[in-house]
């Protein structure tokens, strides 16, 4: 789970660490009331969406050359004129793609004199099984072209879960940012801090850039990106609070509700399986035919009729999909169970497009009966690679 950077700052601030003063708004008003109870007389307006490069971002409803997402405001009337022109129009920033994300909130905080600019991230290093701490000196918004062309700028430091964060750790990040006297100590302090942030909230990743020094010798955290383990969020009903469902994709919020694993592709055949492993080995062969899948969504080991049901209708709901195809191995899933959610399905939504069904395992008589005895028009098939065959065969003819 994604948050703002607005929140982001506030879990951040209760680990003490330190943050420019800033305001949320959901209103042009809001965005003044904010800026008025700042000390200006220097402001920056965010745009608060769930993607990176809002600086270099553009709006789509605006000229080419209009500013981006990250704008600096010397009044409180430049501060209402940019929150006019930011709110509710689309942003379309390098991670965002062309389709962009439409401004719903914005982040007023004070103007900061900046120094110097760093770059600081931790995330879960599924390689060493340990946390790693990502740092360079060369923050800002070409990050991404610094770890391009120039890595040896880049420094990673792993941390072994066993034994937590040491001071041996904080000396390295802060060696590794050159630091020196105060800010040295301060930089220890701070890798520290966020080590305990980000094993506290069960952070998945947590990126701060840029991490400022300022002109008077501090750190501050200028800009921040917080993702959270999903599956930890149950110990965390304060940061599941912060969920801003109108960022995420409407299909993959309806598939949490139901439990089932979804995410959205960009091709035509819709896929519905069993298993991470299986699931993947569907979408391949489907692509080695010639097709591409339009999503990734696994049932689970244990879904029942209502599941599959839910599962049938998501896909569906998808315009781009102009296929199906259903790959089920039961082991604890029993066939006939799908069967029961593939033909409840199918007649509740009043299929329109090719479906395909592949079953194996536990009670796939019983499912294959249930399927042929339906009275719908769907495809069976053998294995895999006849399902994967048919479907794409299908979805061709029908175009």
């Amino acid at each position: 789970m994604n948050i703002h950077e607005y929140q982001a700052k506030e879990l951040l601030a209760k680990f003490g660490i330190g943050v420019p003063a800033g305001h949320a708004a959901l209103t042009v008003g809001e965005a003044v009331a904010g800026a008025k109870e700042l000390p200006g007389p220097l402001y920056v307006v965010k745009a608060q969406i769930h993607a990176g490069g809002r600086g270099k971002g553009k709006f789509k409803e605006l000229g080419p050359d209009a500013k981006g997402g990250v704008r600096l405001a010397k009044s409180i009337e430049e501060v209402e004129a940019n929150a006019k022109e930011m709110l509710g129009n689309t942003l379309v920033t390098v991670q965002t793609g062309e389709a962009g994300k439409q401004v719903n909130r914005l982040y007023v905080t004070d103007g900061v004199d900046i120094a110097k600019e760093y770059y600081l991230s931790m995330l879960v290093d599924r390689a060493s099984g340990r946390i790693a701490m990502i740092v360079s000196t060369e923050g800002g918004m070409d990050i991404e072209e610094v770890a391009h062309s120039t890595p040896e700028k880049i420094t990673t430091i792993t941390i072994d879960p066993a034994t937590g964060f040491m001071p041996h750790h904080g000396r390295a990040m802060a060696f590794a940012l050159k630091l020196t006297g105060d800010l040295n100590k301060q930089a220890q302090k701070l890798a520290k801090q966020l080590y305990t942030a980000f094993t506290t909230l069960d952070c998945d990743m947590l990126e701060i850039n840029p991490l400022v020094e300022t002109v008077d010798g501090n750190l501050l955290v200028l800009d921040t990106k917080m993702s959270f383990d999903s599956n930890a969020l149950y110990r965390h009903p304060d940061v599941e609070s912060m969920r801003d469902e109108s960022e995420e994709d409407p299909m993959e919020v309806e598939a949490s509700k139901h439990d089932l694993a979804y995410i959205k592709l960009d091709g035509d055949i819709g896929c519905m399986v069993n298993g991470a492993g299986l699931a993947m080995a569907t979408m391949d062969i489907i692509k080695l035919n010639g097709s591409f899948p339009a999503n990734f969504l696994d049932v689970g080991g244990g879904a029942t009729t209502e599941k599959v049901t839910a599962a049938f209708k998501i896909i569906l709901s998808d315009p781009a999909v102009k296929g199906i195809l259903v790959n089920i191995f039961g082991g604890i899933m029993r066939c006939d169970t799908i069967a029961e959610g593939i033909v409840a399905a199918a007649k509740e939504v009043d299929l329109s497009v090719p479906l395909v069904v592949r079953l194996e395992g536990t009670n796939v008589q019983q499912g294959k009966d249930i399927l042929a005895n339906s009275g719908l028009p769907i495809v069976p098939a053998e294995d895999l690679g006849d399902a994967a065959k048919k479907i794409v065969a299908e979805v061709k003819q029908a175009a």
